[in-house]
């Protein structure tokens, strides 16, 4: 089965690319509800983040905007998160992939925004990057999270920059303009990949 990832950077428009993939018929990984999962009552991941950030933990549950207020603002804190969850995150990925592959599944995608940052591309057949220009992104984030715009303005400081994520790309969608504009470039996209890595079935 080939792996195929996409990323981008904050409010490049991934989700709406993934969702344009899955309605098509693709298996889409998401990191996000990974990521989710293994910070639910109960699991290992939560308790540590409980013991290093006490505040961010209430009632049993993860307070998702505290903990990012934190890591966001402070790089040594986002790599503290970051060394708890992406291991636990890995683990449940290959495992999601595993079981596409039993299936008899051709090609997947995992949706991921840190994956160029964590290195985990390298083990991808190839990497689709969503691209928006800064001041879009920007926008898109006060939004759609209700922040200012220097908050804003930190969480894309935060992330890679897009030059160098686009330096890993094999495939490249644009998303500058409206909604129907986007998933044509998926579309487009979208056949270049089933070119490139044809389905033993067909």
């Amino acid at each position: 089965m080939k792996r195929i990832g996409l990323t981008g950077g904050i409010a490049s428009g991934k989700s709406v690319v993934a969702a344009r993939l899955a309605a098509r018929g693709v298996p889409v990984i998401d990191a996000d509800r990974i990521a989710r999962d293994v910070v639910e009552p109960g699991r290992p991941a939560l308790a540590e983040i409980a013991a290093r950030w006490p505040a961010v933990v209430r009632g049993g549950a993860l307070d998702r905007k505290a903990l990012g207020a934190i890591v966001f603002a402070d790089p040594g804190e986002r790599a503290a998160l970051e060394a708890i969850l992406h291991p636990r995150i890995r683990e449940e990925l290959e495992r999601a992939f595993r079981g596409l592959e039993d299936e008899g599944v051709p090609i997947a995608v995992y949706e991921a925004p840190l994956l160029v940052e964590t290195g985990s591309d390298a083990a991808l057949d190839a990497l689709i990057v969503v691209s928006a220009p800064e001041a879009l992104q920007i926008e898109r984030v006060m939004r759609r999270d209700g922040l200012d715009e220097a908050q804003a303005r930190a969480r894309l400081a935060a992330q890679l920059s897009a030059e160098a994520r686009l330096a890993k790309a094999t495939f490249v969608i644009e998303n500058s303009g409206d909604l129907r504009a986007l998933e044509r470039n998926v579309d487009d996209v979208w056949e270049q990949v089933e070119r490139r890595f044809p389905s033993p079935r067909a």
